[in-house]
């Protein structure tokens, strides 16, 4: 078994992608900036002020980053308030490695109080570790966040599985030394040698876990977008 699975949480456990671009659309609409879902899905995986440059030169408005990372914040927060758009096949899969004892951490590049209300919906103890982005001096794609995970569990990143859904998340965790359980969603992520691909969390049992370890690739059904 993986000593430790490493989750990525928008687009991974819970599908909060269209959340974030709504809110960036209705950023550009009340700032007078300009914005199209290819910029959108461009900034997929990224660390929330590496995504609030990005969208500060391609929107075309005034604010500091900052400023553009809070209101994105405040507007996928209200969205997460009416409901949180689980992925499928993620909490179920999270019950079955809590009831076997094989520990979790969530990586993401939200912000705590992002994340806050998405673990009030979780039964307690469902990750041993939680790494946000603003604990952090370097984001995904960059390897800190997964080797902070995997150090927080007294884990091997080598010994560990990250599931993730976008390239720059898949980048962050081969990186450190992971394998990648990948289950694309809104982007397409290329093959690499330390990534197996799935079409969905739904149905995966501990047995297929230890085959994505292997470095199991027969099963790889292609996403359909």
């Amino acid at each position: 078994m993986p000593a430790a699975v490493l989750w990525d949480m928008d687009g991974t456990l819970v599908d909060t992608e269209p959340y974030w671009m709504a809110s960036e659309f209705e950023l550009a609409e009340r700032h007078g900036g300009a914005w199209t879902r290819q910029h959108a899905l461009t900034i997929v995986g990224k660390d929330l002020l590496d995504a609030g440059r990005y969208i500060r030169e391609h929107m075309g408005i005034r604010l500091m980053p900052e400023q553009i990372v809070e209101e994105l914040l405040d507007g996928v927060i209200g969205r997460i308030a009416r409901e949180v758009p689980w992925r499928p096949g993620a909490v179920e899969l999270l019950a079955r490695l809590q009831a076997a004892g094989v520990p979790c951490a969530l990586v993401t590049m939200s912000y705590q109080r992002l994340v806050a209300p998405i673990l009030d919906h979780l039964p307690a103890g469902s990750f041993q570790a939680v790494i946000t982005g603003d604990l952090l001096t370097h984001g995904k794609p960059h390897p800190e966040p997964y080797l902070t995970a995997a150090a927080a569990l007294g884990t091997a990143p080598g010994d560990c599985v990250a599931i993730e859904d976008s390239t720059t998340g898949v980048t962050s965790a081969e990186a450190a030394g992971c394998t990648v359980l990948v289950v694309e969603n809104h982007v397409r992520v290329a093959p690499g040698p330390r990534r197996i691909f799935r079409d969905t969390l739904a149905g995966m049992t501990l047995e297929d876990l230890r085959a994505v370890l292997a470095g199991d690739n027969a099963r790889s059904p292609i996403a359909n977008f």
